[in-house]
């Protein structure tokens, strides 16, 4: 990155998320660079100690909690500032919009969409963590997006790899993406392993530190199921151009498969500092202190097909995918429910996917979405269905309803 300390204008800066495993690791590339960058927006959700900590340390502009619940104690932390404080969900879609060259967009869920809606129409850069904006809002993202001149750059690992390895080239000499995972702490497990999962042991994920959610999602392989998704709407692939293998080593994040016979494949430690720091740096290179691959040290590197009669929610999400439409929407919110569920110990693990097939069945329409009112709408149907489902503790269903999909 260039360094400013000559004069030269400082990079304005946004976290939406600042506080969670992401937010956290963007913020730690940031303390490297404070003398190039003038922070604007940070948000976080709950966690009002470190958000201030985070808005003191980087002597940003406004400091927003989520939970309104929480603005006097967050005032107060910063009141010998200068920083303001604001609070609730208004207030996190206005720090959204606030003028920023890059902007993290790393709110997880539903309450993502308006704050990254709101930083694209600013048509600057957004370095997109949420998959959800993308997964329910596609078409209304992308068409934000272009009104706005605004660029993407992924975050997930496995898409900002395939963002590195494709190098900028035309997409008609691509053959197919290959998206990597971990295959979680239940790649070995049999069925009747995982039915008696608990919570505590769906958190041990072999490779990775990160949230709650997103580490149910990797046990499940939910969270592959909306990469594939949202690899669709970022290179604008059909569900069959689009191949996930599991590669436990997380050496290997992505790869590309040119029509010349090519393979190229884009490696590094399994530390997301390393994706963030890319779009961070966008369009050059900055330095880390990520730790360096040591290929050596591995001796061998595995691959194999994932098991989608174990792990039913990618199964479903290339379903979804082909149906296009709010199914989509639907798949992430039931998702939502399923993992929080799960977490409380009101289903099992198997119900995840239940939860979802559930939900998905449920439908009686599958109407294409031109609006985020229409994507929230269908957001809050998935999650009604969703509940529903749980609620009546129904068994569990195989399979999905073509014709609902498709009404």
């Amino acid at each position: 990155m260039a360094d400013c300390s000559d004069g030269m204008k400082r990079r304005r800066i946004s976290v939406l998320g600042s506080t969670g495993s992401i937010g956290t690791s963007t913020v730690d590339l940031l303390r490297q660079i404070t003398d190039q960058i003038e922070v604007r927006a940070l948000v976080g959700g709950r966690n009002v100690q470190l958000l201030a900590e985070q808005a003191r340390e980087l002597r940003a502009e406004v400091a927003v909690i989520h939970d309104e619940r929480l603005y006097g104690e967050l005032k107060s932390l910063l009141a010998d500032t200068g920083v303001r404080v604001a609070a609730g969900r208004q207030a996190v879609i206005e720090a959204g919009g606030l003028e920023a060259d890059w902007t993290m967009a790393a709110i997880t869920g539903a309450a993502g969409l308006e704050p990254t809606l709101a930083a694209a129409r600013n048509g600057h850069a957004i370095a997109l963590a949420n998959k959800e904006a993308l997964v329910c809002a596609g078409d209304v993202m992308l068409k934000t997006v272009a009104a706005a001149g605004a660029t993407l750059l992924p975050v997930d690992s496995e898409h900002n790899a395939i963002a590195q390895a494709l190098g900028g080239c035309d997409m008609s000499t691509v053959e197919k993406i290959v998206l990597t995972a971990s295959g979680g702490p239940f790649r070995c497990s049999s069925l009747e392993e995982m039915r008696i999962a608990t919570p505590e042991k769906a958190l041990k994920h072999p490779t990775w530190t990160m949230g709650a959610k997103i580490t149910i999602d990797s046990a499940s392989m939910a969270n592959k199921g909306l990469e594939v998704i949202e690899a669709a709407r970022l290179f604008g692939l059909t569900e069959d151009r689009i191949d996930v293998l599991v590669h436990p080593q997380s050496v290997v994040h992505g790869l590309v498969q040119f029509r010349d016979g090519s393979l190229v494949a884009q490696m590094g430690s399994a530390d997301m500092r390393i994706p963030i720091a890319h779009t961070l740096a966008w369009p050059t290179r900055m330095d880390t202190s990520c730790g360096r691959l040591d290929l050596a040290a591995f001796g061998r590197l595995d691959f194999e097909k994932p098991d989608e009669a174990r792990f039913v929610p990618l199964r479903l999400a290339r379903q979804v995918l082909r149906a296009g439409g709010a199914a989509p929407a639907v798949f992430s919110a039931a998702n939502e429910v399923a993992v929080d569920a799960f977490l409380n110990k009101r289903i099992g693990f198997l119900g995840i996917g239940d939860t979802i097939d559930s939900a998905l069945q449920g439908m009686k329409s599958n109407p294409e979405l031109q609006s985020i009112d229409e994507v929230l709408h269908w957001d809050a149907e998935g999650r009604k269905l969703a509940e529903t489902y749980i609620a009546n503790a129904s068994s569990p269903i195989d399979g999905i309803t073509e014709a609902a999909l498709h009404a």
